[in-house]
């Protein structure tokens, strides 16, 4: 009687574990061709169009004309892969601030993270500019990661006093507005040049990247995201409760610490770079777990990266040929097709009150 009752059980729990890991295994597919199409896609798209068999062979036998030569390994090929480790980054940043807060609403644009560092890269950008002439990446990064933190331990102070995902949203848009007002008022200061310069990069952008951006990414990049990956057990045990993760082992204090320093070192990069970039840190996790229908770390990590990485990859073709010649902000892009998505966030949680 016994094994004719478990049978249909185990029947129905190998079944469930098909249909998970038959989506798991679609959404991964789905990215990694969409990855790779879109790569194709913005090397081959430009004022200059070149074909793609001689796109395969300039990257891998550096074959063809100097001219197409320059354009797909000086210009194209830095640009495309910073947008993608950009926005892989970005969206992480978002997931593990998510994680932190427990609140879907959390993102480096969204509370002010990126607009405190845009802040204090400003700030550097015009001091140590107009008193040496250059600017490392890496002075840029630090500036970026010390702006985050800023912003990060005013939202902290914010959350332990208001628990409401409204009353956070509208504290981080405040913390924005005040660092976008020092910003501007940092700028009048600033040479004509610098404040061009300054302006273009505020308003985001993947333009002007070259290799040593990309060298220095990926390894600030790579090695921030191996340490979330080693994090992946310890988030899950979090994101079941404080409670939860102390019977488990972890020391929240420290892990939270982690947390958010990874965070703020991932979002922190992007903003170096590319300048603040809004909505991606919040609509693609919460896409990519809609997708996955689960939100287990080792899964929705490596799936998170990859969705930001083709998400950017995609509005900075669009930012790029949408008015071409003339190239649009990626803010605005990623705002077009990130901001409906955080509204039916929120309308559908309050639906589900």
């Amino acid at each position: 009687m016994s094994n004719t009752t478990q049978a249909p059980e185990a029947h129905d729990f190998h079944y469930e574990n098909f249909k998970r890991r038959s989506r798991y295994i679609a959404v991964f597919t789905a990215f990694i061709v969409a990855f790779f199409f879109i790569i194709i896609l913005n090397v081959n798209t430009g004022n200059v169009n070149i074909p793609v068999r001689d796109i395969l062979r300039i990257i891998f036998a550096r074959k063809g004309t100097e001219q197409n030569i320059d354009i797909i390994w000086r210009i194209r090929l830095p640009r495309i892969l910073m947008a993608a480790m950009l926005g892989g980054a970005l969206s992480v940043s978002g997931f593990l601030l998510q994680t932190f807060f427990r609140n879907p609403i959390a993102g480096p644009f969204v509370l002010g993270i990126s607009s405190g560092a845009k802040m204090v890269v400003a700030i550097t950008l015009i001091i140590v500019v107009s008193r040496i002439g250059t600017v490392t990446s890496v002075i840029l990064i630090l500036a970026a990661f010390v702006g985050s933190l800023i912003s990060t331990a005013f939202i902290l102070a914010v959350s332990k006093r208001v628990h409401q995902m409204s009353s956070l949203l509208v504290a981080g848009i405040m913390i924005g507005y005040i660092c976008s007002a020092i910003t501007d008022f940092v700028i009048t200061f600033a040479e004509d040049s610098e404040i061009a310069n300054l302006t273009n990069w505020s308003l985001g952008s993947f333009s002007g990247m070259n290799w040593d951006n990309v060298k220095t990414t990926f390894v600030v990049v790579g090695i921030s995201l191996v340490l979330v990956f080693l994090m992946s057990k310890p988030i899950g045990a979090f994101q079941m409760g404080e409670a939860y993760a102390q019977s488990m082992g972890v020391n929240v204090k420290l892990f939270r610490i982690a947390l958010i320093t990874l965070s703020s070192i991932l979002s922190a990069t992007v903003t170096a770079y590319a300048g603040p970039i809004s909505f991606v840190g919040i609509a693609v996790p919460f896409l990519v777990k809609q997708a996955l229908k689960t939100s287990r770390p080792l899964i929705v990590l490596p799936a998170t990266f990859l969705g930001g990485a083709v998400f950017c990859m995609a509005c900075d073709l669009i930012a790029r040929m949408a008015l071409a010649p003339m190239e649009m902000n990626i803010s605005t892009v990623t705002s077009i097709f990130g901001a409906p998505v955080v509204i039916f966030m929120m309308v559908s949680k309050r639906g589900r009150r």
